[in-house]
């Protein structure tokens, strides 16, 4: 089974790393002028040392475990002649006719839709990431070629939710069911396609049944009926079919459909109880044993919880007590996503991610019913997150998921970023995951590169292969962490020390990055080593670039001496960045944010020649006065 390794030595090159900090550290805040602060990587540590802790491939994220329900005999035997193929209405009562198709309850989730998608839907248009397609010229075939965000609202039926809010039933049952009728028309049987994805499938049927007085409320009884039929249809397909998802997310959105359809239609008992074993049995393998989804993405991780709201809202309204299981996997789902949101309440650009807007993630953590805080032992999820002074920094710590598992992996080893009072300071372009929208799709995978992430870069080269489909190829094995707070005589710091071998295969080199922050939250120090990967060091030169992104909103200016930068805020406050030695460059950049739309922004860049064997380059980030 794969597993947390930890290993007991400290990382490569750390002692006199140590010996130089004093010196590297000790950057210019201003022109002829030294700061005056002692070295933070030199500061009295709190507590004994602490043994660093390494990340190793694939093994760095863990399977948890999840059994099924504990069941009776009977039960047991129900489920098995279930999945063996014998019909629900035949084992729950073998000597009568099947029972008539219909909804046995209505459902109410507490999950809201997006208010201005569905007045975009009442006047004709889908509303996607900011995209408009009118309703007249869509093409709902399952073999239509759309965009991967189109195709996820289209056949799975999400604008229900978004329809719902926008107005009450009597004013939008009418689209719903003009909508219903054209996607029935262009997909009258189960087939191939984007709409027979499991993922689709499973997401469009838990849609269906949760959304079915607004769709089915009307007084056309044939496209009742007809829907009817496409649901227990839909069904009967994804129990055959469920196992055929290429990833556990897909797989699980199919077996919280068969779940739903076990508890709202007629004698669906034995199929409730296959997908409740099939449902837990995939979530153990979806999540690792910190409660961060094994891609490492947010927006997985937001999904995953979302299907688990709407699922429990099909139990209460079928008056049954969700398993154990289910309701744990909440509560473990919700810190890690909590453990990335930033200052102002969204999410950080992280694994494909757009900076979901705070609004969205309250809404989606108050539906869930979990009342937590953001996850501190992030050992799996791998995002570390320092909290200072109402500043956030969160670190990208862990490697890149395993192929198998990324949806829009991306090679971030390394990168951090850092949202003060409010504001996105130092940001990650992010938005892969939205392309299809106003994110061109050509640009979806420079979006996953490591030069759109707040990190160091080699030669021009991601750390980790970035390959299409969003899958990652051969790259970062293993990251070494060690986290510590610092006592200093002006108050105290965390530091935050990780190496990455991403590198060390093509160039022979280690990056070691080295984040310290005050915790006032109004000076962040940093420090970018490359050391020897071996024993023989390669002889000649590489060339490297420290890219900072800059958030939205914030002027910058370079310093005549081309070693410092003025960033000016929103709210008035004043920021500079600072290195020792070499030259900064300001170049363009973009940002995504949470509705899918670029957003044209500036970079700070560090770069130059390396010599084989290593070099430092050390930096920071201050507020001023």
């Amino acid at each position: 089974m794969d597993g947390l390794v930890l290993r007991g030595t400290r990382s490569q090159g750390n002692a006199a790393a140590e010996e130089d900090d004093a010196q590297a550290m000790a950057i210019p805040l201003r022109s002829g002028k030294r700061d005056e602060a002692p070295s933070l990587a030199r500061a009295p540590r709190r507590g004994a040392p602490q043994d660093g802790e390494v990340l190793e491939p694939g093994r760095s994220l863990v399977l948890a475990d999840f059994a099924p329900p504990s069941l009776g005999a009977g039960e047991r035997l129900l489920r098995f002649a279930y999945r063996m193929g014998v019909p629900g209405s035949t084992l729950s009562s073998p000597f009568r006719k099947p029972a008539r198709l219909r909804l046995l309850a209505t459902v109410e989730s507490p999950l809201a839709g997006d208010r201005v998608a569905g007045v975009a839907l009442r006047a004709g248009h889908f509303l996607v990431h900011g995209v408009k397609a009118p309703i007249a010229q869509m093409d709902f075939a399952a073999t239509a070629r759309l965009t991967p965000p189109f195709e996820r609202v289209i056949h799975g039926f999400s604008w229900l939710r978004d329809l719902a809010a926008s107005a009450p039933r009597e004013q939008c049952g009418s689209t719903a069911e003009r909508l219903l009728l054209a996607w029935l028309d262009a997909n009258p049987r189960p087939g191939k396609g984007a709409a027979w994805q499991v993922e689709h499938a499973g997401t469009r049927l838990l849609n269906w049944l949760v959304n079915a007085p607004l769709m089915l409320g009307g007084d056309d009884g044939a496209l009742r009926a007809r829907a009817l039929e496409a649901i227990a249809e839909t069904a009967r397909w994804l129990d055959r079919n469920v196992g055929k998802s290429p990833d556990r997310l897909g797989e699980v959105a199919g077996w919280c459909g068969i779940t739903a359809a076990g508890l709202l239609l007629p004698d669906g008992k034995a199929r409730r109880l296959y997908g409740e074993a099939g449902l837990i049995r995939a979530l153990g393998e979806l999540v690792a044993d910190d409660g961060g989804v094994l891609s490492r993405s947010p927006l997985a991780q937001m999904d995953a919880i979302a299907l688990l709201v709407e699922l429990t809202a099909c139990y209460r309204a079928a008056r049954e007590e969700p398993p154990e299981a289910l309701n744990a996997m909440l509560n473990l789902l919700v810190p890690p996503l909590l453990a990335l949101v930033h200052s102002d309440g969204g999410l950080g650009s992280w694994q494909g991610a757009g900076a979901i807007p705070a609004d969205r993630i309250a809404a989606l953590v108050d539906a869930s019913g979990v009342r937590t805080r953001p996850l501190k032992d992030v050992r799996q999820w791998g995002y570390q997150r320092v909290v200072a002074n109402k500043n956030v920094l969160q670190f990208d710590a862990a490697p890149p998921p395993l192929s198998r598992h990324a949806r829009f992996g991306c090679a971030s080893t390394l990168a951090f970023e850092l949202s003060v009072k409010g504001q996105r300071l130092i940001v990650n372009c992010g938005g892969a995951a939205l392309a299809g929208g106003q994110v061109p799709v050509r640009i979806e995978q420079g979006l996953r590169a490591t030069a759109a992430h707040s990190t160091l870069v080699l030669d021009d080269a991601n750390s980790t292969a970035v390959l299409i489909n969003g899958k990652l190829g051969a790259g970062v094995n293993e990251v070494e962490v060690d986290r510590r707070v610092l006592e200093l005589k002006q108050g105290r710091a965390t530091r935050v020390e990780a190496s990455h071998d991403g590198y060390a295969q093509r160039y022979g080199l280690l990056h070691r990055r080295i984040l310290i922050l005050r915790d006032n939250g109004e000076e962040l120090r940093g420090e970018d080593l490359l050391t020897p990967s071996g024993r023989k060091v390669k002889h000649g030169k590489v060339g490297y670039a420290i890219r900072f992104h800059i958030g939205p909103g914030i002027e910058l200016s370079l310093s005549d001496d081309k070693r410092g930068a003025g960033m000016a805020l929103p709210d008035g406050s004043y920021w500079q960045f600072r290195i020792p030695q070499g030259e900064l460059a300001i170049e363009e950049s973009l940002w995504v944010d949470g509705q899918g739309r670029p957003q044209p922004i500036q970079q700070l860049v560090m770069q130059g020649m390396v010599a084989r064997g290593g070099g430092s380059f050390s930096w920071l980030l201050k507020k001023m006065g």
